[in-house]
């Protein structure tokens, strides 16, 4: 289970974003201040940090820059008021991974989170990969190579393997077209809300044995689609 860390002096939105993070399947612990923040990463394991940028007495933009520079942890900035173009850039050179304006929906808020955790770097200074085990197939995440059991390699678009990945990451979880929606997102493909529909599609016939009678990835009528399989994930080297 992740773990989310929120740096915020407002007890309003810490509980809410404690019980919104609970309620989809994180570890979520909140603290007030960057005092509290070094203890809470120093006592326990960490995987995202959530910064608001008016801390009262402290300035979130120094909690950003303390946290890039002794880690490298995935940085997401959230404000209310500090919107102006100059304060998210600098926050994004500071070393933030995301920055959000309040205030923000839950489902895109979770979606941003999701993709900010898969993007996050799994391939060490050894070169270790992460790969995907699920119903035959095996997806090597810093390759994009996906194989059939037989041996046979399979290509993806770089949409159909941002969607994937974020299926193996949330194996029998629903996931809205909000949040395939943000998942996907490419530099070179754009992606609009009425075609995740037909990336799903593509990858049906990827991956089924039948797309018109889908069996992996299923419907949630009205919600949106989740993978229903076991996925084992392991690391190798190259």
């Amino acid at each position: 289970m992740k773990h989310i860390l929120i740096v915020d002096d407002d007890e309003t939105l810490r509980q809410y974003l404690v019980d919104c993070l609970s309620q989809n399947g994180f570890k979520a612990t909140s603290v007030i201040d960057g005092a509290t923040m070094k203890v809470a990463i120093t006592d326990n394991v960490v995987d995202l940090v959530i910064v608001d940028l008016n801390l009262g007495h402290q300035d979130g933009m120094d909690i950003v820059r303390e946290l890039a520079t002794g880690s490298d942890l995935p940085i997401m900035i959230v404000s209310g008021d500090r919107l102006d173009e100059a304060d998210k850039i600098l926050g994004l050179e500071l070393g933030a991974s995301d920055f959000m304006e309040k205030p923000f929906g839950t489902l895109e808020l979770i979606a941003r989170i999701r993709t900010l955790l898969r993007d996050r770097s799994v391939d060490g200074e050894h070169g270790e990969l992460r790969i995907y085990s699920f119903s035959g197939w095996t997806l090597v995440h810093r390759t994009h190579l996906l194989t059939a059991s037989n041996g046979i390699e399979t290509k993806l678009t770089a949409t159909e393997f941002n969607m994937l990945v974020a299926f193996l990451e949330a194996p029998g979880e629903t996931l809205s077209r909000e949040e395939l929606l943000a998942a996907t997102r490419t530099d070179t493909e754009e992606v609009f809300d009425r075609s995740i529909d037909v990336v799903v599609l593509r990858l049906r016939r990827k991956l089924e044995r039948d797309a018109s009678k889908p069996s992996l990835i299923r419907t949630v009528r009205g919600v949106g689609y989740l993978l229903d399989c076991e996925v084992d994930v392991s690391y190798g080297f190259i």
